[in-house]
């Protein structure tokens, strides 16, 4: 019985290690990175200038409030879930300022009222 090789194959001298050679594939290029991203356009409802003043002043009462719980926690010992409201809070506090920056005052009031209310349970659960 008689193989028959490849004539690549029947080449090489017996006991050496052939390695085909490997084929050759194209590697994808990257993608081109952007030199600056342009910015998502930011829609926010149009109040008018009362309701505008409104949200402002119930925003920074809000804001206040939140702050106000915040310090009655400094120097106390709080255990895993308080520590987390505490960071909860703070990231609100600081979402309701970026909103009142951009001038979005709806959500601004919305967030600050969320701190504020998680100050009042963290509040309550130091007593």
């Amino acid at each position: 019985m008689r193989i028959a090789l490849p004539a690549t194959l029947a080449s090489f001298p017996p006991g050496t290690n052939f390695r085909p050679p490997r084929p050759r594939v194209a590697t994808p290029q990257p993608a081109p990175v952007e030199a600056s991203k342009p910015q998502t356009p930011f829609v926010a409802p149009q109040l008018s200038a009362e309701e505008s003043s409104t949200a402002q002043q119930e925003t920074t009462a809000s804001l206040a409030a939140a702050e106000k719980g915040l310090v009655a926690t400094q120097g106390k010992s709080l255990n895993a879930a308080q520590s987390d409201m505490v960071s909860k809070i703070t990231g609100f506090m600081g979402d309701a300022r970026g909103a009142g920056a951009t001038g979005d005052w709806t959500s601004a009031r919305t967030i600050a009222r969320k701190a504020q209310l998680l100050a009042e349970e963290l509040a309550k659960s130091l007593q």
